[in-house]
């Protein structure tokens, strides 16, 4: 299995990491407090960031082609970003405890992540440009 080794220090790989970092806090905050209801919310996004992350890790996305895997991403992102920020703002303005203040507060940095990333990733896009590189006129190549 071939491993994309510069994928973890790039700006797309950094926010990935980022994003799980901070989604991983905000769940230990949600987790530190009895029954909340924001637990599985937040588990499940640490866990497709998670998928998401190894997929562009183990460049599968190469290899299962039959899902343009960067609009997945964008769309993830961005319900994500708004379903993290809408879930949080509830968490903040009716917790009860310390841990979910805390939990709230982070998972809204995490929602600003989550649309960075999901911004970033859109300007990259290219959908009716061709995806292999430019022939310049220096490189064109020779007809007979």
């Amino acid at each position: 299995m071939d491993v994309d080794a510069a994928y973890p220090q790039s700006r797309r790989g950094v926010l990935k990491i980022a994003e799980m970092a901070v989604i991983f806090v905000s769940l230990i905050c949600f987790s530190s407090v009895p029954d909340t209801p924001y637990i599985t919310a937040t588990c499940l996004e640490l866990l497709i960031s998670l998928l998401i992350f190894l997929l562009y890790l183990t460049k599968l996305n190469k290899k299962i082609t039959i899902l343009f895997w960067p609009l997945i991403d964008i769309l993830n992102s961005t319900f994500a970003a708004v379903y993290m920020c809408i879930l949080c703002l509830i968490a903040v303005s009716t917790y009860t405890a310390h841990g979910t203040l805390a939990g709230g507060i982070t998972g809204l940095i995490a929602s600003g992540i989550l649309a960075t990333d999901g911004y970033l990733l859109f300007t990259k896009i290219t959908f009716n440009q061709c995806r292999r590189p430019e022939i310049s006129a220096t490189n064109k190549p020779e007809t007979s």
